[in-house]
């Protein structure tokens, strides 16, 4: 049987946290920046982890990770 191929868009969106999940930057961060506040533009900065209903097609997308 072949090898199972990683997505490779996913591979530089998501990796993966020490007890098992995913965890992914957040998005409204590449432009448009002048009108968004200071406070939320630093909240945007720190990495989430992916919804519960999401982990299962990440993991497909990334079998060997």
């Amino acid at each position: 049987m072949p090898k199972m191929k990683t997505n490779r868009g996913a591979a530089k969106r998501f990796s993966r946290t020490g007890s098992g999940g995913f965890k992914r930057n957040q998005s409204h961060r590449r432009h448009i920046l002048t009108k968004k506040p200071t406070k939320r533009k630093r909240q945007l900065r720190s990495p989430m982890e992916v919804h519960d209903s999401d982990v299962a097609m990440v993991r497909r997308m990334l079998p060997y990770s």
